[in-house]
């Protein structure tokens, strides 16, 4: 098997998501020959947040129980995962946590001109290394515009709501396929990896995927 087609459900204010997808690139970069084909799907961790957001640890408290002490322990070690994996977690005191359903909308459109992991790794970075509002239209054209696409065109798609079904249909297809958390990887449509696992674990997975193949 030369290809290997890599489907990934994820939300772009999921600190796991970007963790998740770090750590299967630096899994892949153990198999020279193989090619991949990256598909990510829209999953939202907030369908509900209101527009503007809410306040990121009272948001966590009230759905979770979490602690202030225990914010402040999370937010250290996903810093400092980040770090390892080149990734900048930029957490402050009045962080917000936004609905997705927008950036969704423009990730949707992106897959039809190749753009879709460029896009997704810039709404990652806009959302937690640049303190970005990313359910705000122009944080989202702008994104859209920093990787190649077209600005009027995402400022267009977002005021019509142009894919909106199509997000909606693709979120129940994953909810009904059993995938009620994220991130979630499902390689070459057949191995189910949940969560972000460590990159052992996505060598195991993949190594036993090319020998199936083989």
């Amino acid at each position: 098997m030369e290809n290997l087609r890599i489907d990934i459900v994820s939300d772009v204010v999921c600190p796991w998501c970007i963790i998740g997808y770090k750590r299967l690139q630096q899994a892949l970069l153990n198999f020279h020959d193989l090619t991949t084909d990256v598909h990510w799907h829209p999953f939202e961790l907030n369908p509900d947040m209101p527009p503007g957001g809410e306040n990121l640890r009272e948001h966590l408290a009230a759905k979770y129980g979490t602690t202030l002490e225990g914010s402040i322990a999370a937010r250290k070690r996903l810093t400092e995962i980040g770090a390892s994996l080149d990734f900048n977690f930029d957490y402050f005191d009045e962080m917000r946590i936004f609905n997705t359903f927008n950036a969704h909308q423009l990730l949707h459109w992106s897959n039809y001109h190749n753009k879709q992991t460029e896009l997704k790794l810039r709404l990652f970075s806009a959302f937690f290394s640049e303190r970005k509002a990313v359910d705000e239209v122009e944080v989202l054209v702008n994104c859209a515009k920093d990787v190649g696409l077209d600005q009027n065109q995402a400022r267009m798609i977002l005021n019509e709501q142009t894919y909106a079904d199509k997000v909606r249909a693709s979120e129940t297809q994953w909810l009904q396929r059993g995938i009620h958390g994220v991130p979630a990887f499902v390689l070459n449509q057949q191995y189910l990896i949940s969560g972000a696992q460590e990159v052992t674990t996505f060598n195991m997975q993949i190594t036993a995927l090319l020998n199936q193949a083989a």
